[in-house]
């Protein structure tokens, strides 16, 4: 209580009130170092100059919160589904670390009007520029104030207000008749080779799957059935993709 009120008169004498103002509401805390989040609001078609020169954009800021979110997301879904199995919690993570979904959630808390880009770069060149810009600002974050702060961020920032867990972790994709349909239209033969693994205990058989694009192996997965194992297969395929692919595959 008296860090933040102390952090509310100092923000009297700053310069950039209103950037603190407007990372503030987004945030819930003031950052300490407001140069890491001005870089993490600049696009590559921008430039943030330091006091030294040199010319940033937010697209290495891109790649730390990108697996520091990665992190954060497997630590809230690996507690919160404590009856689950390896493959409901990776699949329940990429809904959630997904471009559409941060895309969405970036524009939804207002961080858009933040992003510095030259106009019109945001449909033109880069689809998901905002769900980037929130990737960057978990970097941010991050960098100023540590990992804790990161998981305090999302679990009381972005949870329950902008993402609902376990309304998205119920939502099934049945990623196996998607990827089929996309090797369909994109002429591309697919084979899912599965067995279970007969050295197992036979009150529990574990399926493996292997999935083959033109002959080549692009996927495996594993599962409680036959079924839950080339689903697993297929939607590890995504790890293969560009977001673009991702996208018109979940289209």
């Amino acid at each position: 209580m008296m860090n933040n009120l102390f952090d509310r008169i100092k923000l009297l004498f700053r310069k950039d009130k209103e950037l603190y103002s407007c990372l503030y509401r987004i945030l819930g805390f003031y950052p300490k170092r407001i140069d890491y989040y001005k870089i993490a609001l600049t696009h590559k078609s921008q430039v943030y100059r330091t006091k030294q020169g040199l010319a940033l954009n937010n697209e290495r800021l891109e790649f730390l919160g990108d697996a520091v979110l990665e992190t954060v997301v497997s630590d809230i879904v690996y507690r919160q589904f404590v009856r689950k199995d390896e493959g409901f919690l990776t699949t329940t993570r990429s809904k959630v670390v997904q471009r559409e979904t941060l895309n969405r959630v970036a524009i939804e808390m207002k961080l858009d009007r933040l992003v510095r880009s030259v106009a019109n770069s945001a449909s033109a060149h880069n689809n998901y520029m905002y769900g980037n810009a929130f990737e960057a600002l978990v970097g941010a974050i991050y960098l100023d104030q540590g990992f804790g702060r990161c998981l305090w961020f999302f679990r009381h920032r972005v949870l329950g207000k902008y993402v609902d867990l376990s309304s998205m972790a119920r939502h099934e994709v049945n990623f196996k008749s998607k990827l089929i349909e996309w090797c369909q239209k994109n002429h591309l033969k697919i084979v899912f080779r599965t067995g279970n693994d007969k050295g197992y205990s036979s009150n529990h058989p574990v399926f493996y799957s292997t999935v083959l694009v033109d002959g080549i192996e692009v996927g495996h997965g594993s599962g409680d059935s036959k079924k839950e194992a080339e689903q697993h297969a297929a939607f590890s395929v995504a790890e293969y993709m560009t977001d673009e692919q991702c996208a018109s595959l979940l289209d």
